[in-house]
């Protein structure tokens, strides 16, 4: 009987306390063995480089080298899945977004600081994570991000053909069949964007939203799944790298075509019409689904039940189902067009796989390639 080989986890922090909490946590793990400690980030490139982890876990803040710095070298010259510790401030958040555009596979945030003696309370989350990333291509981190262009201008995409491409790389699934009949696609009607995402979707998120033109002719409602803290710090990002704007949603913002509304970490976001338009609603009181909130599936599903725009859905990266129940109620109450990230550019390749399964996915697309097959759909 063959015994299965386990995954080796080099555990960083500047805390021994906090070394020791987390290496705790994965004591009797089936296939993850915790093979090392580092106090900083200079210890943490000196460990890796001599015993070869196949993931780790590493603090942010932390003296002589932190853990952004650390990343960097580290994904340039011996790259590993990496799941960033995070406080919760203003800067540990800038920090952990940055750290995720260096390379980093996802992050946690510490529930009280830097140690955090009720670390207990993210254990499960924690493991999780470090059990995903460990089965994670290095390949898929290494790709950079593009930021701006040379003269520091965010990037701008001119599309041909009065507005759209129509010679996008996505692949639409024409062996499946829909158990929902489609419905003929217009340009000319109202349309609204709604994308979903999770493990890796910031850099999915900056791939795809910095290729949207500012003269897109919708609104865009943004589920991340991302603790309280963290999601204005992306907002804000995103919005000064794109052409659009992009903003954490707040409760009551009227929908305005060419903003994109990001979700508020522990809030649902759903919608409310007010005339002729729709207003935000920021939901606390209906419980997490599957764990999340904001959750992909609600923020769908409350879309679903109007008729007033046709929806362009899109469901990138990320462990777990979020998004596919949704996607159901989404197509059988309006006109819909699915797009799924394709298994070659996610990070995890859960959430858009789940899609696809319920063979209601319209088009499978690249990250780089999904702004470009949004825009196919509009005007």
């Amino acid at each position: 009987m063959s015994i299965l080989k386990k995954s080796k986890l080099l555990v960083v922090d500047d805390s021994a306390f906090m070394r020791k909490l987390i290496s705790d946590f994965f004591l009797d793990h089936p296939y993850i063995e915790v093979i090392g400690a580092a106090r900083n980030g200079k210890d943490a490139i000196k460990k890796i480089e001599q015993l070869k982890p196949d993931v780790v876990t590493m603090d942010v803040e932390m003296p002589e080298m932190n853990g952004l710095d650390a990343l960097r070298e580290i994904m340039q010259n011996y790259p590993v899945p990496v799941i960033m510790l995070s406080s919760t401030t203003q800067r540990g958040a800038d920090n952990t977004l940055m750290a995720m555009e260096y390379g980093a596979v996802d992050f946690v945030a510490k529930p009280s600081g830097t140690i955090s003696l009720d670390l207990h309370k993210i254990q499960d989350e924690l493991v999780r994570k470090v059990e995903e990333a460990s089965k994670i291509s290095i390949l898929k981190l290494k790709k950079p991000l593009r930021t701006s262009l040379p003269n520091n201008q965010p990037i701008r995409v001119t599309y041909a053909n009065e507005g759209f491409i129509d010679n996008v790389k996505s692949k639409p699934l024409e062996t499946l069949k829909p158990a929902i009949p489609k419905r003929a696609w217009g340009k000319t009607s109202r349309k609204i964007i709604l994308i979903g995402t999770s493990t890796g979707g910031p850099r999915a998120l900056q791939e795809v939203i910095t290729k949207i033109p500012g003269t897109v002719d919708a609104p865009i409602l943004i589920v991340q799944h991302m603790p309280a803290g963290f999601t204005k710090s992306l907002a804000t990002r995103l919005n000064q790298l794109s052409e659009i704007h992009v903003k954490e949603a707040e409760h009551g913002d009227i929908l305005k075509k060419g903003t994109a509304y990001l979700a508020p970490g522990g809030y649902h976001l759903k919608l409310r019409k007010v005339g002729s338009s729709f207003a935000v609603v920021l939901d606390q009181d209906e419980s997490p689904r599957s764990g999340h909130r904001p959750s992909v599936d609600v923020m769908f599903e409350n879309v679903s039940q109007y008729s007033d725009f046709d929806k362009i859905a899109v469901i990138m990266t990320g462990m777990g189902y979020d998004g596919s129940k949704g996607l159901v109620s989404l197509k059988n109450t309006g006109n819909v067009i699915a797009i799924a990230e394709s298994a070659e550019t996610c990070i995890v390749y859960g959430m858009p796989k789940a899609a696809v399964e319920t063979q209601l996915v319209d088009e499978v697309a690249d990250v780089d390639n999904i702004a470009q097959t949004i825009m196919k759909y509009l005007p």
